[in-house]
């Protein structure tokens, strides 16, 4: 199996004003775009053809990853007038894949360093219709349960509950076989997890799940963007899409792209994720922040589990916690992680 469908076409509405211009899967973590290190990911697990699913902001994907060359993957686009939903892309894009070999489908809003090839190992061993990755939560109050038995079959699609009879969550990774994908209706708005999953179900498919608790997490929240880069950068997530990219300078405190320009007497620590061509000037302090590719950060700034924008200009002695800062405004992130 060496194809997939990557699910880019949110709005990312919990991560405004972030995604205001820069769509979700776009937006940096540890330097690099959300998408870049999915793309590792597939590649790791033996994907030579992806199809990136958009829908908003879609004519930003193609000037960054065009054909896919660069990585080594072939990329293919398949865009949406209007959202589709999960299951409506994913029937979209199947269309520009081989209908003859079952598609792994990624969500563009999960950062998980599970293990890919195993969950796929697994489905094609049980012959599976669909084969999920399930992770625990502690508390699975704000997520849809997944209950399995002990051969690892999907009992039931749970919604949201104050008292979740299991703590495996569904973590936003599945295996599709093409018979699945083509009885959701074409160019139609459908959920797979409201309304493919349960109907499967109900009509006893072969739905499996691969239980996995390796680093997963939803990134849908600016204060959960932050925490992610912070993770990548630290080495407590799979970054090995860094391994290939063109640093000026990386370690467990901090990564900065090629092109970065950094005082000798600024502080940078705290997992901090540093853009290329981005100017930092003389007493800087950044802790646990993203600052985008072109921005300036001028002398004695305090950048404290922050996002600056691409091509902003912070002025000097200027202090920011828990902040958007962009050339438009500045405001509060959401420190809230719940979907």
């Amino acid at each position: 199996m060496t194809q997939a469908i990557l699910l880019v076409g949110g709005m990312g509405t919990r991560l405004m004003p972030l995604t205001k211009s820069v769509p979700k899967p776009m937006l940096p973590l540890a330097g690099l775009p959300v998408t870049e290190h999915q793309l590792a990911m597939a590649k790791r697990a033996g994907i030579t053809s992806i199809v990136l699913a958009t829908s908003y902001l879609s004519e930003v994907f193609l000037p960054y990853f065009g054909d896919g060359s660069a990585w080594d993957i072939k990329i293919q686009y398949a865009i949406e007038d209007a959202p589709l939903g999960t299951g409506g892309a994913i029937r979209n894009a199947a269309q520009l894949l081989n209908a003859n070999e079952s598609i792994v489908i990624l969500n563009g809003d999960v950062l998980s360093s599970h293990d890919l090839s195993a969950q796929i190992a697994f489905h094609e061993a049980m012959d599976a219709d669909v084969t999920l990755h399930l992770t625990h939560v502690e508390d699975a109050r704000a997520f849809g349960c997944v209950p399995i038995d002990s051969d690892g079959r999907v009992s039931a699609f749970l919604e949201k509950m104050e008292n979740p009879i299991t703590n495996t969550i569904n973590a936003g990774c599945y295996v599709f076989h093409p018979r699945v994908i083509e009885k959701i209706p074409a160019d139609a708005v459908v959920s797979i997890e409201r309304e493919t999953f349960p109907s499967l179900i109900q009509e006893s498919r072969r739905i499996f799940a691969v239980v996995d608790d390796s680093y997963w997490l939803d990134i849908g929240t600016p204060s959960a963007l932050l925490k992610g880069s912070a993770d990548l950068v630290a080495g407590r997530a799979n970054a090995s899409a860094l391994d290939s990219a063109d640093l000026k300078f990386r370690s467990h405190e901090y990564v900065a792209l090629a092109g970065a320009v950094i005082d000798p007497s600024a502080q940078i620590d705290g997992g901090s994720a540093i853009g290329s061509l981005v100017h930092i000037g003389p007493e800087a302090k950044i802790h646990g922040s993203i600052i985008s590719d072109g921005a300036t950060i001028s002398e004695g700034v305090s950048i404290v589990n922050s996002f600056i924008s691409a091509g902003a200009y912070v002025p000097r002695n200027t202090d920011l916690l828990n902040e958007y800062f962009g050339n438009e405004g500045v405001f509060p992130l959401i420190t809230t992680n719940s979907r």
